[in-house]
């Protein structure tokens, strides 16, 4: 009897783990591919195989078209080759056209080329088909390009950092969420308090603090006055549901409506961009690894957010607000307090996520945010909390939003459209919601129920 009880212990607590390891390996297998380097790595790595494979003595024509990471491709291509003392004889970053007048350029003025060095773009255009037949004074010319690799599409570096990067504003907003969730309520209004604290601070920055000229205090004090209106709001909320026992969905609910309209009236309606470069730092920047600052931002508050939910009497109160609001009560918990705090933080979570908003886009509209309640109460269903309140985990939460980042983006890398995308969401919210009441019923699915 005591090994079932054992394994849905063990799956409720590292179930949602393994369901998205599982769905990385599953995208991993779906998006496995053909790779064809690119850019100053594969630029370099070509350059060292031309000059070691071929010797020093060959004359080099380098061609890629003019986007940026071709141009990178071949400058990190031409300055390797010259490195080795390889001659470059010139570098074509355009169209096919442009490659045959310089190739036509090169005939006529008797130029050598031994090596057309390429990407994997530039060496299928069908210039290069048959280039003997049609110049041949280069029928002896090798076109070659960087040697192509299997890999998967979703475990490239630069999708795994856009997977968390995407995700940074949600499982922000997601902290003060599971806390509220875990008393027992709900709050609606995170969406609409992203995109209020985005406009207040934006507003500030634009009217107050020299807009593009403005200091960087001057930004911090902007952006903290968004978040700080948006604690207030929480704040509100909060009191509205412990001194008069107003359900949280119709409370928050208001709220939302409130800073809906406040964000529309402040920002008239219109996006403000006149915004410093320099507030991109936190949403773009990077300071370690090449790990976005939004990101570092990210596991910190988690860190924080557990360690206060695990380690502190705030922590345990919340649970035993949530679990059993009158034992509590009678236990000496101040019931009010922990009410109104928890929609304070998820007030201040939303505002922080605002100002990540704002700093992600280098602007501010007051229609940021929206459905973004919907999505962080998924992460933090998907992640194990109970609506019933009394139980979840902060680390949890996070596991949850990387669930539903990764099945957006597997299903971008796969070709779904968005309306089939929006289907599997919801199904992966209600599989959540119907673990969590099998959980309460100790996995039974009739149990408290007449069977049909």
């Amino acid at each position: 009897m005591k090994r079932p009880r054992i394994q849905f212990r063990f799956l409720s607590e590292y179930g949602m783990l393994f369901a998205l390891l599982a769905l990385c390996a599953f995208f991993s297998y779906a998006t496995w591919t053909e790779q064809h380097p690119n850019g100053p790595k594969a630029g370099r790595a070509l350059g060292s195989e031309l000059a070691e494979r071929r010797g020093t003595a060959i004359r080099v024509l380098i061609v890629a078209r003019d986007s940026e990471e071709d141009v990178a491709f071949a400058e990190a291509l031409g300055a390797r080759l010259e490195a080795f003392g390889v001659r470059v004889v010139g570098t074509v970053n355009g169209e096919a056209t442009d490659a045959r007048r310089v190739l036509e350029e090169a005939a006529a003025a008797g130029q050598g080329i031994d090596v057309i060095a390429c990407n994997h773009a530039t060496a299928s255009w069908r210039l290069f088909d048959g280039l003997g037949e049609k110049f041949p004074a280069f029928a002896d010319t090798a076109v070659v390009c960087p040697r192509s690799y299997y890999w998967p599409n979703f475990l490239k570096g630069d999708n795994l950092l856009n997977v968390a990067n995407q995700i940074v504003v949600i499982a922000i907003l997601a902290i003060g969420m599971t806390m509220v969730i875990i008393t027992g309520g709900i709050d609606l209004s995170v969406g609409s308090l992203v995109a209020l604290s985005a406009v207040f601070a934006a507003r500030l920055i634009r009217d107050a603090a020299g807009a593009e000229d403005a200091t960087a205090l001057a930004m911090v004090l902007c952006s903290l006055a968004g978040i700080g209106l948006c604690g207030a709001m929480g704040l509100f909320s909060g009191l509205m549901v412990y001194l008069f026992a107003i359900p949280p969905f119709i409370v928050t609910l208001g709220m939302m409506l409130v800073a809906s309209g406040a964000a529309f009236i402040l920002a008239e309606g219109q996006s403000i961009y006149e915004i410093p470069a320099s507030y991109l730092w936190l949403g773009r920047g990077s300071i370690a690894f090449g790990v976005p600052n939004a990101v570092l931002l990210m596991a910190l508050l988690y860190i924080l957010a557990h360690t206060v939910m695990t380690h502190t009497a705030f922590g345990r109160h919340v649970y035993a607000v949530g679990g059993n609001s009158e034992g509590a009560r009678l236990s000496g918990v101040p019931i009010g307090v922990v009410l109104v705090a928890v929609y304070g933080v998820s007030g201040v979570m939303a505002g922080l996520g605002g100002i990540v908003c704002a700093s992600q886009l280098k602007s501010a509209a007051p229609t940021y945010g929206l459905m973004y309640e919907l999505y962080v109460i998924a992460a933090v269903v998907v992640g194990g909390t109970s609506l019933r309140g009394g139980e979840g985990r902060i680390f949890g939460t996070l596991i949850g939003a990387f669930i539903i980042a990764v099945i957006q983006n597997g299903m971008n890398l796969t070709g779904v459209e968005s309306y089939t995308q929006r289907i599997v969401l919801g199904l992966v919210i209600l599989g959540a919601v119907l673990l969590d009441v099998l959980k309460n019923r100790g996995w039974s699915l009739l149990k408290g129920r007449a069977a049909l």
